[in-house]
């Protein structure tokens, strides 16, 4: 019985959808709403990966007097060495 629920809803969303399609002046208003989203996201991911882009320059191209930077490495690099040894030696 759930299905049959279901199955009108979604015939009558297509119905209601093709009806309003059914104008040029609709249609024009979907496809604008559209080309508006689609713009808004492409704007968002160019903003997003050229956040992205100094992190990625420096990760390339490391400072050697950026202490914090080279300590943060030092520590990771020890991580798996320490790791390594206490499951090797127990």
């Amino acid at each position: 019985m759930m299905a049959l629920g279901r199955n009108v809803v979604l015939l009558g969303v297509g119905v209601a959808g093709v009806s309003f399609l059914s104008t040029k002046t609709n249609r024009g208003k979907v496809k604008d709403i559209w080309t508006n989203a689609k713009d808004k996201t492409m704007s968002l991911w160019k903003k997003k990966h050229s956040d992205l882009d100094p992190l990625i320059e420096k990760a390339g191209h490391p400072d050697p007097y950026d202490h914090e930077d080279n300590k943060m490495v030092d520590e990771g690099a020890m991580y798996s060495v320490n790791y390594y040894n206490k499951a090797k030696h127990g």
